[in-house]
C-alpha cells in the first residue's frame, strides 16, 4: 500500500495554465459563452456594429454644427416695401435724391422713393437704355447721362417730375463715323462729364480707335432757366398717375405712365466740349526737312544743335522697319503677326485743386475739379490735364499733358480716396504706388510678393 508522506495541496496557478486563445477571458461574462454566435453570424454582427458606430459619429458631428450655427448672428431678412412692375426689361437703375431712375428696353422711367409712386416716363426715341449715371444738382433738378444699346450718350435734365432731353453727345450725321461710348463719369459736383469713346474718330490726323471727351455742364444756367419756367414745367409734368392695391405692397405699371418732356418752352444751354484726350502716339520721326526748320519752331530759345544727324526722319524709321522685316521674315510669317490696331481703354478721374495743378497762389473753388488724370492700358504714365486750356490749345490736334507721373511698369488700374487727396496706381508688375495729389509726389510703394496681377484697387 502506497501512502503519501505529506497531505495533498492545491498547486499555485501559473501563466502556462492560462488559455492562449483569449487573453482577456477573465473579463468575459460566463453566461456569454453559452450565447456565442457561430462564425458567419459573428462577422455579420461585427460589421453591423461598425455601421452603427459610424452613424452615431455622423449624428454627433451634425449636432455640433447645428449648435455652432445657432450661436452665430442670423442675418435679418428684408422684404420689399414696394414693387414696381414695368413693361419690357429693366436693364439698370440709379438713385438721385428721392428718385429712382430705371433704364428699360423701351426708354426711361422715374419713381419716387418717398411715397413709392410712379412719376413719369420717357420713350420718345424707343431706345433701350443700358446704363444710367445721375447726380442731384439741387433745387429739385437732376442731371442724367444714359447710354443706349448703340453706344449713344443721352444727356437729360430731370426737373419738376419731367424729363428734358438736352443733347446726344456723340451723335453724328454720317452713321459710318459713329462712335460708341465705353465709359461715362460725372464729376462730384456735376460741373463736368467725361465719356470714353471707341470707333472712327472724326477730324483727326491719325487713326485713333479710342479717345476721351470732357464736357462742361452749365448747371447754373440750367437751374436759372428751370426756375424761370417753373410754371411751364409743372404744366407739362405728368398729371395722370395710377396706383394698384391688388397686392399687399404697392404695384405700379409702366405701360400706363404718361410720357413727359419739356418741349420748346424751355431751352437749356448745351454742354461745352473742353478737351479731347487721345492715347499717346508712338515714337515717330520728325516732319521737319532739316535742323534749321526745327530751330525756327523753337520759341523758348533752346538749341537742338547745328548738325544734320541730330534728328530722326520718317524715312529712317521706315528703313529700319524694312530691314527688320526682311531679316526676320520667316519668323514673322510663322507666328502670324497681325498689324490690326486694337482699341485702347482708359481710366480717368476728375481731380480737385492742388498745388501740383494750380499752384498755391491761384484761388479756386475747392469743390470744383480743375483737371483730370488719365492712364491708358499698356502705358507707364499717369497724365494730368488742366480743364482751363485756351481756345488755341483746344483746337490743337495733339493735346499734351500738363503733368506726367511715370511708373516703372504699365498701369493696370487706379483708385482715388474719398477725400480726393490720395491716388493709388497698381502696375502690371504687382506694385502699388500711393501718390499725394496735393503735393505731387509718391508717399509709398508696396510690392506684392507673389506674382499676382492686380485687376482692381479700392480705398477703405
Amino acid at each position: 500500500v502506497n501512502t503519501w508522506k505529506h497531505p495533498l495541496e492545491i498547486p499555485p496557478p501559473s501563466e502556462k495554465d492560462w488559455p492562449k486563445e483569449e487573453e482577456d477571458f477573465f473579463l468575459l461574462d460566463p453566461d456569454q459563452e453559452r450565447d456565442a454566435l457561430p462564425q458567419p453570424f459573428r462577422m455579420i454582427n461585427k460589421l453591423v456594429m461598425q455601421v452603427f458606430e459610424s452613424a452615431m459619429e455622423i449624428i454627433e458631428r451634425r449636432e455640433m454644427l447645428q449648435e455652432a450655427q445657432k450661436r452665430k448672428v442670423q442675418p435679418e431678412k428684408c422684404f420689399p416695401t414696394a414693387e414696381f412692375q414695368v413693361t419690357g426689361r429693366a436693364n439698370c437703375l440709379a438713385v438721385s435724391g428721392k428718385f429712382i431712375f430705371v433704364g428699360l428696353s423701351v426708354g426711361l422711367a422715374a419713381f419716387n422713393t418717398c411715397d413709392f409712386k410712379d412719376v413719369c416716363a420717357w420713350d420718345a426715341a424707343k431706345t433701350e437704355i443700358c446704363a444710367i449715371h445721375t447726380l442731384d444738382l439741387g433745387n429739385e433738378c437732376h442731371v442724367l447721362l444714359t447710354v443706349d444699346e448703340m453706344g449713344l450718350v443721352w444727356l437729360f435734365c430731370f426737373h419738376k417730375e419731367s424729363f428734358l432731353l438736352i443733347k446726344i453727345l456723340n451723335e453724328v450725321e454720317d452713321i459710318s463715323q459713329r462712335s460708341a461710348c465705353v465709359e461715362v463719369v460725372l464729376s462730384r459736383g456735376g460741373d463736368y462729364a467725361g465719356i470714353l469713346l471707341q470707333g472712327k474718330c472724326r477730324n483727326m490726323p491719325y487713326n485713333t480707335k479710342a479717345w476721351l471727351e470732357i464736357y462742361q455742364l452749365p448747371k447754373d444756367s440750367w437751374l436759372t432757366e428751370m426756375e424761370k419756367n417753373a410754371g411751364a414745367a409743372e404744366g407739362l409734368a405728368c398729371s395722370a398717375r395710377r396706383s394698384s392695391c391688388s397686392y399687399e405692397v404697392d404695384s405700379f405699371l409702366l405701360q400706363e405712365l404718361p410720357v413727359s418732356a419739356i418741349q420748346a418752352d424751355v431751352e437749356l444751354d448745351l454742354p461745352v466740349l473742353l478737351l479731347t484726350v487721345r492715347p499717346p502716339k508712338p515714337i515717330t520721326g520728325t516732319s521737319f526737312k532739316g535742323p534749321l526748320d526745327a530751330l525756327k519752331e523753337v520759341d523758348d530759345g533752346s538749341m537742338l544743335g547745328l548738325g544734320y544727324n541730330h534728328l530722326i526722319k520718317d524715312s529712317q524709321w521706315e528703313l529700319q522697319e524694312a530691314i527688320f522685316r526682311s531679316t526676320y521674315q520667316e519668323y514673322l510669317e510663322a507666328e502670324g503677326v497681325i498689324e490690326e490696331e486694337v482699341p485702347r481703354h482708359a481710366t480717368f478721374h476728375f481731380l480737385p485743386p492742388s498745388w501740383i495743378l494750380m499752384g498755391p497762389e491761384m484761388k479756386v473753388q475747392p469743390d470744383i475739379p480743375v483737371g483730370i488724370g488719365v492712364h491708358w492700358d499698356g502705358n507707364h504714365n499717369f497724365c494730368l490735364y488742366l480743364l482751363n486750356h485756351s481756345l488755341k490749345e483746344k483746337a490743337d490736334s495733339d493735346l499734351k499733358p500738363d503733368v506726367v507721373w511715370p511708373c516703372a511698369a504699365p498701369i493696370a488700374c487706379s483708385a482715388v480716396s474719398s477725400c480726393s487727396r490720395y491716388l493709388a496706381l497698381a502696375g502690371e508688375d504687382a506694385t502699388i504706388t500711393i501718390w499725394d495729389k496735393h503735393l505731387g509726389y509718391p508717399l509709398c510703394v508696396t510690392a506684392i510678393l507673389e506674382e499676382r496681377f492686380v485687376r482692381s484697387i479700392h480705398f477703405l
